[in-house]
């Protein structure tokens, strides 16, 4: 007979490990070695063109290979080997929402990076990981801003493929609750953030040499396909965000336009005003200074650097007059992170709080002040 008190102490090493949870922070990922482009490549046709374009799947790998050359030619000769900053920012925007949540729960919860593009951070290597340490609590967590078909949707596509995996070696599905924050997209302190950072860069940069009128801020969202066989491209999402954030500057700023960074891919018909476009309209309308701002990109990456780039290079031939700015994504911003992290506490309080499974019989245990009783009253051996 298993005595009551043995029992407890069985099932408190059960809850014990039940007790906490591991939130899985998804970004992007960008190759940092030329010779990991064409698998990136292969993995982002796969995912990402697959939802809008009518692309057959053979050709995937011949054509990641292809793009991999433009690749090469792009970051390695036009910008002498441009390492991208992207998943450094990302582990420190990872340790730092950790430290803001383990200030309230200490080791109970953990964050864990997944990129959607780069191994060894796939989701579902990184899933391999969190079961391997023993969580059952899951929260899911693309730290994207927009959500749609193309971040979140993707995000949960591969988590659902890495379950999947992991569940092909054993019947019992060990993820026991599971959460998940779709984007901040329509997060009021997020917009402010972005507002205070544009307010800060006007001053620092620009002065008190034009008046606001002659201030030109275009507001850069990621650019959406308009058909998406059917999935939610974020079109929405992302002019919500825009007319928020634009709404909060356009009293002291009137010539503000959205700008969409698009992938120019053929027969796929883009979100506009593109970037560069949405610039000379406003240059049209007497801007005697653009800044470039990135709303719709939390973290830095080749588009808010290099398109940014290549657009204002652009730009300065043909206006060379005209002063251009181009600022960072919000990143590691403390303000950005605290933020972040306050996003989460509602779900891992609900993880939390969601009773933990019984202790491996498939009889309910519960427990009444220190005594253990199940359905039928009898404590069962072992």
């Amino acid at each position: 007979m298993v005595t009551t008190s043995e029992k407890v102490q069985e099932l408190n090493r059960d809850r014990s490990t039940d007790d906490r949870v591991a939130v899985l922070l998804m970004g992007y990922g960008e190759v940092e070695r030329y010779e990991d482009f064409a698998n990136y490549n292969e993995q982002a046709l796969n995912l990402l063109t697959a939802k809008f374009a009518p692309v057959p799947t053979w050709i995937y790998p011949p054509l990641a290979k292809l793009l991999a050359v433009f690749d090469l030619h792009e970051w390695g000769h036009t910008h002498h080997n441009f390492v991208s900053p992207h998943n450094a920012i990302f582990e420190k925007q990872r340790a730092g929402i950790e430290a803001q949540l383990q200030e309230r729960w200490g080791d109970r919860v953990q964050v864990f990076k997944a990129f959607n593009f780069c191994a060894p951070f796939l989701p579902s290597q990184v899933l391999a990981e969190i079961k391997a340490q023993g969580f059952s609590k899951l929260l899911i967590y693309p730290l994207l801003v927009v959500d749609s078909i193309f971040t979140s949707g993707i995000a949960v596509e591969q988590v659902n493929q890495g379950l999947e995996q992991l569940s092909v070696d054993s019947s019992d599905l060990w993820l026991k609750s599971l959460r998940y924050i779709p984007s901040f997209f329509d997060q009021p302190d997020y917009m402010q953030l972005l507002v205070d950072r544009i307010d800060a860069t006007v001053h620092e940069t620009l002065g008190n040499q034009y008046a606001p009128s002659q201030i030109g801020i275009v507001l850069m969202n990621h650019g959406c396909p308009h058909k998406a066989k059917g999935f939610v491209s974020g079109i929405d999402e992302s002019q919500a965000l825009y007319e928020k954030t634009r709404e909060l500057l356009m009293y002291r700023y009137p010539l503000i336009s959205v700008g969409w960074l698009n992938h120019d891919t053929p027969l796929i018909d883009w979100t506009q005003p593109a970037a560069d476009k949405a610039a000379r309209n406003l240059i049209e309308l007497g801007a005697k200074a653009i800044v470039f701002a990135p709303i719709g990109f939390a973290t830095e990456n080749h588009e808010t650097l290099l398109d940014v780039h290549h657009i204002i290079h652009g730009l300065e031939k043909k206006s060379p007059k005209v002063k251009f700015v181009q600022m960072d994504c919000v990143n590691d911003h403390p303000e950005f992170l605290a933020m972040a992290a306050r996003w989460a506490v509602p779900q891992i309080e609900a993880l939390l709080a969601e009773p933990v499974a019984a202790a491996h019989s498939h009889h309910a245990h519960h427990e009444h002040n220190g005594h253990v009783h199940t359905h039928n009253g009898h404590v069962h051996h072992h």
